[in-house]
């Protein structure tokens, strides 16, 4: 299997490292990624800037690697057209340090990567390890343990056109995990998202950011089975169109057509 591993986190994150260890025991591994952190940049590219394409020197010799001044989903194109001219078969982004739950998954430039491999039509998949708490340990030890014995069942899935998966693994030892769900999209919102402050010329700045607010009690979803201490597998369909709230428009623009 041809395999093209990206994240959002930079060339040099841990997880990125221990994506590739359990890659490599599924296939030829190459690496494109970006060249410093772009965390939250979303699905975003480069359209009006050069973007560089530079080897790197990665620890093992048989995985051909490249740093890229771009956002995830240049990586995952530079990767297409440097390291993978006639395709590959799976894209791999992550291993994330920190959720990609709920609402988070739109800003991800984690599950942005995996939408760009997505929609250049190769199965793809985000991983993240869901840690709530500030300075608490990551476990990617219990990410990379639950990907090397789980990869190979979400490859062999059935394949749907325009949908990726979205993993997220809690941030917790390994023995601690209790299974593995299933999961819709949850919500992760934010609190005080803006916070006024001033610079050291008494300029007034925002700074955006706030709290997460996970509420556990939502039946079904990623955020529940995370805080439950399973892993979450959440199907993400690049079709948004609301076909249900499409008929009822439809239908309302009918008949004020007719009047």
């Amino acid at each position: 299997m041809r395999i093209l591993v990206t994240n959002d986190d930079g060339i040099r994150a841990e997880g990125l490292r221990r994506l590739v260890r359990v890659a490599r025991s599924h296939g030829v591994v190459k690496v494109s990624a970006p060249d410093t952190e772009r965390s939250a940049c979303s699905h975003a590219m480069t359209m009006r800037d050069p973007l560089r394409v530079k080897p790197f020197d990665w620890p093992e010799s048989d995985v051909e690697a490249y740093h890229v001044n771009g956002f995830p989903s240049d990586c995952v194109n530079a990767g297409l057209t440097v390291a993978w001219p006639d395709g590959c078969d799976l894209v791999l982004s992550g291993i994330n340090n920190g959720p990609n739950l709920g609402f988070d998954a739109t800003y991800s430039g984690t599950v942005g990567g995996a939408m760009e491999g997505t929609i250049n039509g190769i199965r793809s998949i985000a991983v993240s390890m869901a840690c709530f708490v500030d300075d608490a340990p990551l476990h990617y030890e219990t990410g990379e343990r639950w990907l090397l014995e789980n990869l190979a069942d979400l490859v062999a899935l059935p394949a749907k056109p325009l949908t990726l998966l979205n993993v997220n693994i809690p941030a917790i030892a390994y023995e601690e995990i209790a299974g593995t769900k299933v999961a819709s999209m949850g919500q992760r919102v934010y609190e005080d998202r803006m916070e006024l402050r001033s610079d050291p010329w008494g300029r007034p700045y925002y700074w955006q950011g706030g709290v997460a607010v996970v509420s556990p009690d939502q039946p079904g979803t990623d955020v529940e089975a995370v805080s439950q201490g399973y892993v979450a597998v959440t199907p993400i369909t690049l079709d948004w169109t609301d076909r249900d709230y499409a008929e009822v428009i439809r239908h309302e623009l009918t008949a004020t057509a007719r009047t």
